[in-house]
Parts: structure tokens; C-alpha cells; sequence
């Protein structure tokens, strides 16, 4: 334990009392005496850390101004009644009124050593070395009637103002306190030493990026994977203020102020995108910090590759125009032609419509008659991807931007629409983050790649869809009332199925068509065999799923030969009379067929029940997407 525990002796005296109780110590080097040096007093304690130390013992002045120095701990050997008691009575030899000079967090009540104290005892409390030069002067002025008991600066004072003076110095019982306090703070500091190290060790072997704060907001813990993540050393960040440091990373002051965890949140950090999840540290029920683990989305490029596939499947040009929309009904007619309208000029566009109204239809077709015709639309599902991914697509990053980010960088959709169109389907489920985003986007029109400092200009038009009241959401806190108002500058209602009655034969008649060129496995039912009565039901049904619903309903026909909306089973369809000659002599059976016609119908008869997606995915065990995928296969 060479070296191990530092002393401020405050004069000769003391020193030589420590080197006569501890001989062996300070010999062997477990003890090493500094005298007090006034004149660099606020720098002794520091000396001795550079020296070392692992403990200082301090009193008086190299105590206060030792505390917050050094990052060592510091032991007041504090003035004790004993050290008093033995000063007074040295004193007392004098002849002359003794008069006690103390700090004021000294503990020494003179009521209770009345019959040991002199009667003239006067006491003299400071709280700054400052108030000592007027008590000081006070007593100056009758010098030869007093004697001063004082230490440090008090008795300097003295001395130099010719005062008699007594030193009030520490006891053996004193130091001896100290330095047992010192030796377990040494015993306890190796222990926890160690316990921290094997901590350590362990933060560093996870994969994870560990970052920890004590109540005060302050770094207590950093591991190797952050240090590799965050590009700080750990000694430019331990003992920091996390907002200092990393003001990315202040959520975690937040969750240490309001006590709500996170769990997988993705969000940016300097110029990472990261999945974090923070807890509270709770010691005897009470929060004392809070540790954040986090890692870097290193496979956002393969997921990337997927969703950029699923987003852009469709092109970057319209396939659809207005003479593709099958309107004999005066409220289709009526919508298309103020559709047709909106096309002509450049503002954003609102559609409503249920699920499977043909809305991107219209929004292609509004974008064909538009003068951005020759120019990309981009169509991108809001509710098909994750928040991340999502504003992964539509603003791009630059390269370096993340790990696994492709080198170069990539635009966003918002960038490769520039000069066109950009259709956002469902933009209900967008959340409240990406809402934000896209206001500014229309607002500013520029957008900022993940990972950039500078913006893109943009020429976009915007055209977004959605099966729900916008204004209902604005009204219960769900959807951005500004971001509402920016974008409802045209609106269109798209009438469902049961709204447009005129429609349902010849779109029916339209998807028989289509099926029987050979797709779908299809055995040969088509529209010539349709009985008026197959009509009546056609047209008497109130076609929940739309023509989305309408399109399964002519594949099942085209199938079975059947029109099965009263039942829609499965059973139905495999009892039916067709079957055999569907299927047993057909050439070849589709099973594949069979099973989405399947699909079909189970999706269907839950739509009638009146289940929105989400449940429908829940109960049929499935994501989101998956659902949204079978929803809208060919």
C-alpha cells in the first residue's frame, strides 16, 4: 500500500506528532506528510492526487479548498473537543482572556464545558477565511489583554500582528481517528475497485453500447462499444453533464425526470440512427440514474433492398389514367370529373375513401393530366413500413450516415419525385415525428438527408390518401392540425362500391375478362355465363371490401362458377356442383390458387364484420404488411 494516503500537516508540530505515532508507516511510505503551504494552499490537495494519493487527510483551509479539486476522496480531521479543551488550557497559562477563534461547522457548544472553561472565555465563529482579518483587527486593538487560539490563517494572523497566540493542533486522538478513517476508506476503495472493474469488463464484452448517468445527469458508465460508436474517450466524457457531451442523447435526462423507460425507439444520435432502450436505476425505491443501452441498425441496408422493392415495385410513372376508371355512375362521374379538375392544377390533394375505392388510381390519374406528367410519381404505402424505414425512404441519408449505410449515400423518394408527384397511401398511420418532417417539407419545399447539414430543393406535388376522418383525428390529437391544413387545399371523396351501384356489373365484367387470358389457373367461368339473378346479387350486395372485394368475388367465380357473398366459406366453395368440373377434370390442379382464394374469402368475411385491418392481421396471425400484401396481390 505504498504511498497510499496523503496528510496536510498544518505546522511542523504535526507533522512531527504523525512521524512519532506512525514511524513505521511513514518509513515504509503507506504515509506521506505535506506541510501546509498558505501560498499555494489551493493547489496542495491536487499535488498530492498527482502524487498517487488514494486518501488525503486535511483541516481547516487545505480541507475547503481540497473538496471539488481532486477526485480522490479528502478526510476533515476535524477540530475535536479534546483538541479545544487542551488549546485553552495552554492558554490559560498566559494570564490574558482567552479568546477562541473557530469555524463555524466546528462542533463545540461552550455551555456544556462551563465548569472546565474560564469564565472569559469569548468564542469567535467564521465562515470565510475573509471575516478572520476583522476578528483579527477587533483584537488587535487591546492585544496585550488577549490571547488568541486559532489555527492556519487565525494564528499566522496573530503572529504577524504580535498577538500572543496558541495553535490549536490536532491530538493524537485526532490523528489517529484520521488515519483509521483513511486506512478502510484505502481497504473499501481497492474493494469496490475491483468490483467495478469486473463491471466494466462485462459492459465492454456486450455488444450493446452502454451509456449510464447518476441523478445528477452526470456520465458514470461508457463502454467500449459506445467509445467505438460516439468517437469520445472515456476521459472526455466520465464526470460530464450527458447533455454536454452528447446534447443527441438529453432523453436520457428526460426519462431520468419523468420515469418512462423506452424500449426499442429508434431515433438519431449524432450521425447514427440507433434502437435504444433505457431504465431506470433504483436504489431503495429510489431513482438514482438511469442507463441507456443502445446499437447501431447495421442491417438497414438488407432491409433497405427489401423495402425499397416493396415501395417502388410499382415504377416511378403512372400505370393508370383517367379512361382506365370504370365511371357510369353518376357519383363516380361526378368524382372523377372534379379529379379531373384537380389534375389541372398544382396543389395538394386529399382523397378519401374506404379501403379498396381505387384512390391510387385516381391519384395516377390526377398526376397523368397534370403538366407534371413526364415527370416520376412515387407511390409509397405509409402504413406498410416501420417509422424508421419509412424516413429512411423518403429523405434519403448521406453516406456514413449509419453503419451499413451504401457508400455515396442514397436520395430519397422525396428526391427522386422532384419535378413530379408524390403519393402517400395511408397517411393516418404516419406518426406524429414523421407528420412534423413533412410539413416542413411542403412548408420550406427542401428536404435534409439522415446524416446531412445541408438541404435539397424540391418541386414536388403531393397527393396522400386515407381511409379515415382527417379532421376527426386533428379533433382528438392524433393527427397535426397544420400539417391537416397544408395539405387539405383540395379534397375528393372517393364513393364506395355501394355508392356507385351502376359500376359493380362492368368492373365485375372487367376482372372476368382479365382472368380468363390464362391467369389465376382459372377453369373457365366467365361473364357470358353470369343468370340475371347473378347480376341482381351482384349489384343488391353492399361490397364492404370494395373493388378490391369485387375483384376476389370474380376470381372465386371465375374459379367455382359461384357468387358465394351470402356464405362466403370455404366449404361453400369445395360443396359446390363446379368442383369436379373445376378441378378433377382440369388438366391441373393450382393449389396454389385454391389457397388464396382462401385467403380470400376468410379476409372478406372479416371485412363484413366490420374488423379493421389491424384486427383482421391479429386474429389472423400475421404483421401488418403481410396482410397488406395479400390484400393487394394480382
Amino acid at each position: 500500500m505504498t504511498g497510499t494516503i496523503g496528510i496536510i500537516a498544518n505546522d511542523m508540530e504535526m507533522k512531527a506528532l504523525i512521524e512519532d505515532m506512525y514511524s513505521k508507516e511513514v518509513a515504509d511510505g503507506e504515509l506521506f506528510i505535506d506541510i501546509l503551504d498558505e501560498d499555494r494552499m489551493e493547489g496542495q490537495a491536487k499535488s498530492l492526487e498527482d502524487r498517487g494519493m488514494k486518501v488525503i487527510i486535511a483541516r481547516g483551509g487545505p480541507y475547503r479548498h481540497g473538496v471539488g479539486r481532486v477526485e480522490i476522496p479528502i478526510i476533515h480531521m476535524k477540530v475535536s473537543v479534546t483538541d479545544i479543551l487542551q488549546a485553552i488550557q495552554k492558554a490559560m497559562e498566559t494570564g490574558k482572556k482567552p479568546v477562541l477563534i473557530i469555524w463555524d461547522q466546528v462542533f463545540f457548544n461552550e455551555d456544556d464545558w462551563k465548569g472546565l472553561l474560564p469564565g472569559d472565555l469569548v468564542v469567535e465563529r467564521f465562515d470565510h477565511q475573509r471575516e478572520i482579518h476583522h476578528i483579527m483587527d477587533t483584537y488587535a486593538r487591546a492585544s496585550e489583554d488577549y490571547v488568541i487560539i486559532a489555527s492556519g490563517i487565525g494564528s499566522k494572523l496573530a503572529r504577524e500582528k504580535n498577538m500572543d497566540s496558541v495553535f490549536l493542533n490536532a491530538t493524537k486522538d485526532s490523528i489517529n481517528d484520521a488515519i483509521g478513517q483513511a486506512r478502510n476508506l484505502v481497504h473499501n476503495l481497492h474493494h469496490e475497485k475491483f468490483r467495478n472493474q469486473v463491471l466494466q469488463t462485462i459492459l465492454d464484452g456486450v455488444h450493446d453500447a452502454v451509456i449510464a448517468i447518476d441523478y445528477q445527469g452526470l456520465i458514470i458508465r461508457y463502454n467500449d462499444r459506445a467509445k467505438e460508436l460516439l468517437k469520445k474517450d472515456k476521459s472526455r466524457v466520465l464526470g460530464k453533464a450527458i447533455e454536454d457531451v452528447f446534447p443527441t442523447m438529453a432523453f436520457m435526462k428526460q426519462v431520468l425526470v419523468n420515469h418512462q423507460v423506452m424500449d426499442n425507439t429508434i431515433m438519431k444520435v449524432n450521425q447514427l440512427t440507433i434502437a435504444a432502450n433505457a431504465s431506470l436505476i433504483v436504489v431503495d425505491d429510489q431513482v438514482e440514474g438511469v442507463l441507456c443501452a443502445f446499437q447501431d441498425i447495421t442491417r438497414l441496408q438488407n432491409l433497405e433492398k427489401k423495402i425499397r422493392l416493396e415501395l417502388n415495385k410499382k415504377g416511378l410513372t403512372n400505370k393508370y389514367n383517367f379512361k382506365d376508371i370504370i365511371h357510369h355512375d353518376p357519383a363516380m362521374k361526378s368524382a372523377v370529373a372534379k379529379a379531373i379538375l384537380m389534375g389541372e392544377t398544382d396543389s395538394t390533394v386529399v382523397l378519401y375513401g374506404e379501403s379498396g375505392t381505387g384512390k391510387e388510381m385516381i391519384a395516377q390519374s390526377i398526376h397523368g393530366i397534370s403538366p407534371r406528367h413526364s415527370s416520376p410519381f412515387v407511390a409509397v404505402n405509409c402504413a406498410a413500413i416501420s417509422e424508421s424505414l419509412l424516413e429512411s425512404e423518403l429523405f434519403g441519408y448521406e453516406e456514413g450516415a449509419f453503419t451499413g449505410a451504401r457508400k455515396g449515400g442514397k436520395p430519397g423518394l422525396f428526391e427522386l419525385a422532384h419535378g413530379g408527384s408524390v403519393f402517400l397511401d395511408e397517411i393516418a398511420s404516419m406518426t406524429d415525428a414523421l407528420q412534423a418532417k413533412l410539413l416542413r417539407v411542403l412548408e420550406e419545399k427542401e428536404v435534409m438527408r439522415l446524416g446531412s447539414d445541408h438541404v435539397i430543393p424540391l418541386d414536388i406535388r403531393v397527393i396522400v390518401a386515407t381511409n379515415e376522418d382527417l379532421r376527426q383525428k386533428v379533433k382528438d390529437g392524433s393527427f397535426r392540425s397544420d400539417l391537416f391544413y397544408r395539405l387539405s387545399v383540395l379534397e375528393l371523396s372517393i364513393p364506395s362500391l355501394r355508392q356507385r351501384r351502376q359500376d359493380i356489373e362492368p368492373i365485375f365484367e372487367v376482372f372476368l375478362d382479365q382472368l380468363s387470358q390464362g391467369h389465376h389457373g382459372t377453369s373457365g367461368f366467365g361473364k357470358e355465363d353470369l343468370t340475371d339473378i347473378d347480376r341482381q346479387r351482384l349489384i343488391a350486395y353492399d361490397w364492404p371490401g370494395n373493388v378490391r372485394e369485387l375483384r376476389n368475388m370474380a376470381k372465386r367465380y371465375s374459379l367455382f362458377g359461384q357468387l358465394d357473398m351470402d356464405q362466403g366459406t370455404r366449404e361453400s366453395l369445395l360443396d359446390h356442383d363446379h368442383f369436379e368440373e373445376a378441378f378433377i377434370e382440369d388438366k391441373q390442379v393450382n393449389l396454389k390458387a385454391i389457397q388464396e382464394n382462401v385467403e380470400d374469402v376468410i379476409i372478406d368475411g372479416l371485412l363484413k364484420m366490420g374488423l379493421t385491418r389491424t384486427e383482421i392481421a391479429d386474429k389472423l396471425g400475421i404483421s401488418r404488411t403481410a396482410l397488406w400484401k395479400k390484400m393487394n396481390r394480382d
